[in-house]
């Protein structure tokens, strides 16, 4: 029974190892090999391939317009290569007036990699890397057709949001045969959410008909968000995802954007985009059902949502709009902007688990202000929330340990006899009232923890660069000089010293390179989960050593009762 139980425990955590190994593997492999951040971009001209066809009532079929402007007032003239900039509390942001596209952004509250100066980049288009967010008006009267992208005004070239404002708007604008149309970014203060309208004006005496498209465009390139957790880190889903309110969280790999899982997906409260480690950028609509799309052209992959067809009648004037999402994947920001993009922060199988410790861990770090110290307090409520299952099993385990003599007098007396000792064996469990298999149960307890806790720590942008204490600078990387994984793996083999030992020689030897295997193993994994590892093991420790004396004390007991 006692070989049985060993071998339980191997096989729990090699469980536990085999499934870290393929959190740790990259489910969705990049492309190209980039992850440089750029500090002033130069503009790219969109190309015809990136504007989707327009929907009419027999299909779909390319749009054959050719937009003509004229200059409204003292306006600047569009330019292929001047950019419109604009800076808010949250972003730094470039608007390419051709096409209107969002063709660089950088987050100001978040670094690039850990102690630099330099704002991490989420849209750029570089040669390095293309990741835009696009939109524009397609169909008969659209403005942005499969031979050139609409080429809008603009009052000014920068743009800066003051203290006192709570909102900025950036105005383009364009006029063709009478019909004027602005495009408006609307940037909140203390928020990412951006919120872009076309207002339409037809001054004209027919019906003016297009359509709105909103689309991410991005190429397969590596995940900056990577760039500073080292070549063998951890890394999570990069792709496409989708939602509704009836289907709010679908993942759509690169590979998949022309497999047409997005052909009969509509909704008026849907969100589609791409989903990288720890930022996501999607689009939702405002005041219109959007028809779901994705596809991929010269190793650009493409994901958005089309409107409805639009009628504005003569002489009158009518405003569309779309809600842009590119920042951080904060859940508490993502709900309030569409149902199911709060999932991007993918928890995986385990997520019921991982949100209870989130949300415990969060709530913890409002009181202590630091993460690391709130990992410390979050294992001690766990463990003592385990408390009672964990005593069982310690006591368990610590009247196998005292019995550790009497079994290897029966593996000496009845070991050629394996029958007669297992029977023998039970007899003395049941003498002793003891349950080998529930020295299973912590091992079996932590799994799950360890494994929602691994989730957290990889995929919650709230512990990027959270540091911790001296030369942990950053408790979602690994530990730059691997001083926690060995003092874990140091506290592994203490712990392991306090257990009953394997009568069997083999099981020994396995058993007592578990914690070196483990060392290795936790080598490169970020440091908030091996400093969880540590404080657990710490714990136990405590723990097992005071059942552990319970136990020998009421042993000794029973024997001086025996003998008297």
């Amino acid at each position: 029974m006692q070989k049985i139980l060993r071998l339980l425990i191997i096989i729990a955590m090699l469980i536990t190892a085999y499934l870290l190994i393929l959190a740790w593997q990259k489910d969705y492999p990049p492309g190209a090999d980039s992850t440089s951040v750029v500090d002033a971009p130069s503009a790219q001209v969109s190309t015809s391939t990136d504007i989707p066809s327009a929907s009419v009532a027999d299909g779909d079929v390319p749009t054959t317009s050719t937009a003509s402007t004229v200059p409204a007032g003292n306006q600047a003239p569009a330019s292929a290569t001047g950019l419109i900039s604009v800076t808010t509390d949250y972003y730094d942001i470039k608007i390419n007036p051709v096409g209107g596209d969002i063709v660089y952004a950088a987050l100001r509250p978040y670094s690039a990699t850990l102690g630099s100066k330099e704002r991490f980049v989420l849209f750029e288009n570089t040669a390095q890397r293309v990741y835009v967010a696009q939109s524009g008006l397609i169909g008969q009267d659209g403005v942005d057709t499969n031979s050139e992208r609409a080429k809008y005004q603009y009052q000014s070239n920068q743009y800066v949001m003051q203290p006192n404002q709570e909102t900025l708007t950036v105005p383009l604008t364009l006029t063709k045969d009478g019909v004027t149309i602005t495009k408006s970014f609307t940037f909140t203060k203390g928020k990412y959410p951006i919120d872009v309208s076309y207002t339409i004006d037809n001054e004209t005496g027919k019906t003016w008909q297009g359509q709105l498209y909103t689309q991410i465009k991005r190429d397969g390139s590596k995940d900056p968000g990577m760039a500073d957790k080292g070549a063998l880190s951890m890394a999570t889903y990069l792709g496409g995802a989708w939602g509704t309110p009836d289907d709010d969280y679908n993942k759509l790999k690169f590979k998949d954007f022309n497999d047409g899982e997005l052909k009969s997906v509509s909704s008026d409260a849907g969100w589609v985009g791409v989903v990288q480690h720890y930022f996501v950028s999607a689009w939702t609509p405002k005041n219109f059902t959007g028809h779901f799309f994705s596809n991929e052209v010269s190793g650009n992959y493409f994901i958005g949502m089309k409107s409805q067809p639009i009628s504005i009648a003569p002489k009158s004037q009518e405003t569309i709009s779309a809600v842009l999402y590119a920042g951080p994947k904060i859940q508490a920001d993502l709900k309030g902007v569409a149902e199911g993009l709060n999932k991007t922060v993918d928890y995986g199988y385990l997520w019921p688990i991982s949100k209870v410790l989130f949300a415990l861990l969060e709530g913890i770090h409002k009181v202590i202000g630091n993460w690391g110290w709130s990992i410390i307090v979050l294992t001690i409520l766990v463990k003592i929330a385990l408390m009672w299952f964990s005593n069982k099993s310690y006591y368990s385990m610590a009247k196998m340990r005292a019995l550790a003599p009497r079994l290897q007098a029966l593996k000496d007396e009845y070991g050629d006899d394996r029958m007669r000792m297992s029977q023998e064996m039970m007899a003395l469990y049941k003498e002793e009232k003891v349950n080998p298999m529930a020295g299973c149960l912590p091992i079996l307890l932590q799994m799950p923890i360890f494994l929602a806790l691994y989730w957290v720590l990889v995929e919650s942008v709230e512990l990027r660069h959270a540091p911790w204490i001296l030369w942990i600078h950053d408790l979602s990387a690994m530990d730059p000089y691997f001083i926690l994984p060995i003092f874990m793996g140091v506290t592994m083999f203490a712990q392991q010293m306090l257990n009953p030992q394997p009568t069997d020689p083999m099981q020994a030897k396995v058993m007592k390179f578990l914690p070196i295997i483990f060392t290795i193993f936790m080598l490169f994994f970020p440091a908030g989960l091996v400093l969880y590892w540590i404080v657990n093991n710490l714990f136990t420790i405590m723990q097992q050593y005071i059942v552990n004396k319970k136990v020998e004390k009421e042993q000794k007991q029973k024997e001086v009762k025996i003998l008297s």
